[in-house]
C-alpha cells in the first residue's frame, strides 16, 4: 500500500524536508509514504480566502491518485490514539486500496474535499504549522506500523 501526502504549500525550511525524510524513509515497500505538494495559489492583497481555499481544494482533488480512499486532515474530523491509528492503518493495508491523505494549506481544506473524504482525522485539538503536519504524519504512521509489527520503536 501507499500512502500519498498531499500537501498544499512548497519551498518548507530545510528541517521539515529533513524530518519527514527520516520518517518516511523508515517505513517499508508494503506501507510507503510518499509526498505530493501542491502549490498554493497566489494570494493578492484582496483576494477572497474561500477562492483561494476553493482553488487549493481543486488541486488537491485533482492530484488523488485513482482508487484512493481519500483523508482528509481536518479539525472536526475524528482523533485517534496510537494504538487507533495502528488499527486504522491495518484497515487500509488490508483493504488493498493506496490512500490518500489531504492537508489543506493555510486557511484549511475546501468543503469539496471534506465531501469527497471516505474518513475525516484530526491529528490534534492543537492547530499546527502546516509544515510540521508533514512531519507529525510522517513520525505518526511510522509508529503505527511499528506497533503493528511490533517492533521497538513505539514501547508504550
Amino acid at each position: 500500500m501507499r500512502i500519498h501526502l498531499l500537501a498544499v504549500g512548497n519551498r518548507m525550511p530545510g528541517w521539515v524536508t529533513e524530518a519527514y525524510r527520516e520518517y518516511a524513509g523508515r517505513l517499508p515497500a508494503e506501507c510507503s509514504l510518499e509526498l505530493r505538494e501542491i502549490p498554493s495559489p497566489r494570494r493578492g492583497r484582496n483576494a477572497p480566502v474561500e477562492r483561494l481555499r476553493e482553488e487549493e481544494g481543486e488541486r488537491l482533488l485533482a492530484a488523488v491518485p485513482r482508487d484512493c480512499w481519500v483523508v482528509a486532515l481536518d479539525e472536526k474530523g475524528r482523533g485517534l490514539d496510537t494504538a487507533g491509528l495502528s488499527r486504522q492503518l491495518d484497515q487500509w493495508m488490508q483493504s488493498g486500496r493506496d490512500v490518500a491523505l489531504l492537508v489543506g494549506g493555510a486557511d484549511g481544506l475546501s468543503d469539496a474535499c471534506r465531501a469527497r473524504a471516505d474518513f475525516k482525522w484530526s491529528l490534534s485539538p492543537l492547530t499546527f504549522p502546516h509544515p510540521l503536519v508533514r512531519v507529525i504524519l510522517a513520525e505518526q504512521i511510522y509508529r503505527g506500523w511499528s506497533l503493528l509489527r511490533n517492533h521497538p520503536y513505539h514501547r508504550a
